[in-house]
């Protein structure tokens, strides 16, 4: 309950935030509802998924706080979610590996229209960057649907693909009111499904075994 509370009211609060446009507000709270969660996590089973899932959580933290700082820090930004996907990719192979093609085909679509779209409307410099972002967004996408029906345990494979979902929908969100056009609605969006992602992620590490599911293969 603690920690329900901390994330209720860092994400209030940023709300408040982004309708006052106080840039330092902002900055101050951004992180408390990741922090909440990654304090929650604590309380799962200790497994090799809780490490990676917890590791992906404090890059989630260094980009929430690089995304929010005054200035551009945007590829920063980037980086740091590029690592907590990694982490979460980790997470979700060391308890499934096998290989899932019509997931992988689905993720594939998904980020091969999402780059369709940005490249369409010019990233300069920042290409090369979001298209290996979109591989390892796209590859972590693959792996939490490819727990679905696998022999992990079924609330853990829910959770973590709708986390994984919601967390991709997020960052479309950010890509095309960045890139394409951008609307009013985008930052509040974009933060809420965001957070119900990393919610979703982190959530599934409590279903899990305290021993891990041998990897899968088929």
């Amino acid at each position: 309950m603690p920690w329900l509370i901390l994330a209720l009211m860092g994400a209030g609060t940023f709300i408040y935030g982004l309708t006052t446009h106080a840039t330092l507000l902002c900055l101050l709270v951004k992180p408390l509802p990741v922090l909440a969660l990654l304090g929650w996590l604590h309380d799962a089973p200790p497994t090799d998924y809780r490490r990676w899932i917890s590791l992906g959580l404090i890059f989630s933290v260094v980009g929430d706080v690089l995304l929010a700082w005054p200035g551009d820090l945007f590829i920063f930004g980037l980086g740091a979610f590029l690592f907590a996907h990694l982490a979460y990719l980790k997470a979700y192979f060391s308890d499934c590996r096998r290989l899932a093609l019509l997931p992988l085909l689905l993720a594939l679509g998904v980020g091969a229209i999402l780059l369709s779209i940005l490249i369409s409307h010019g990233l300069g410099d920042l290409l090369i960057p979001v298209v290996v972002y979109a591989l390892v967004i796209s590859a972590m996408l693959w792996r939490a649907l490819a727990r679905l029906g696998s022999e992990v345990p079924q609330r853990s494979a829910l959770l973590a693909a709708a986390g994984a979902v919601s967390f991709v929908f997020s960052d479309t969100l950010i890509g095309i009111n960045r890139f394409v056009v951008a609307f009013e609605a985008a930052p509040y969006l974009l933060i809420v499904t965001y957070w119900l992602g990393q919610w979703g992620i982190t959530a599934s590490a409590f279903h899990q075994t305290t021993r891990a599911s041998e990897g899968q293969v088929g």
